[in-house]
């Protein structure tokens, strides 16, 4: 099979379960840039981090594809094989993130992104995450989607932002708290 199909030369592409949008359309922005998140968390992953989070990684990039699936289908499209993201995955998350904050020290400040290059990765995936939400809200200002993928990239993007932590946490790498310049 080649990777190559030319159907989308013309500036357009196909949804799951049927149908062709622009290839600049808000779905296609939003589940795009759910698989640049997905790919981002895969460079965070090839820098040494605890098993732990490694794990946990892994089954957000599966959900990631989910994900992706689900903003990539309409949801009135007829189509029983899809699996669309569900609340117990949202659920997991806030587990994952309640087991991380018991483990750090209380927030009282805001903190530079960075530390560890994992946490760093980290960092810039919650980023890509938050513009990722930002597009599917916008999306769903036009189109229904499941309201579950809205509720998972917001606490996903938590859940980035606590596990870079946790991650300089768990390689004695201080936090950097944002000071104001003296102007």
């Amino acid at each position: 099979m080649k990777i190559y199909t030319k159907t989308g030369d013309q500036g357009e592409t196909s949804l799951l379960a049927g149908g062709r949008v622009r290839k600049n359309h808000i779905r296609v922005e939003a589940y795009g840039t759910v698989d640049e998140l997905n790919s981002c968390l895969g460079l965070a992953r090839s820098f040494a981090l605890p098993a732990q989070a490694d794990a946990w990684l892994e089954i957000v990039q599966n959900d990631l594809f989910t994900l992706g699936a689900d903003l990539a289908t309409r949801l009135d499209a007829k189509a029983d094989w899809l699996v669309r993201v569900k609340a117990e995955q949202v659920t997991a998350l806030e587990g994952w993130i309640d087991a991380m904050d018991a483990d750090l020290p209380p927030l009282k400040n805001f903190i530079l992104p960075g530390g560890t290059s994992g946490a760093g990765a980290l960092h810039l995936a919650r980023t890509i995450c938050r513009r990722a939400e930002r597009a599917t809200v916008e999306l769903a200002e036009g189109d229904a989607i499941n309201p579950q993928v809205i509720m998972y990239l917001n606490r996903l993007s938590d859940f980035l932002f606590t596990l870079a932590r946790w991650v300089n946490l768990q390689a004695g790498e201080s936090e950097m708290k944002w000071s104001i310049r003296p102007q």
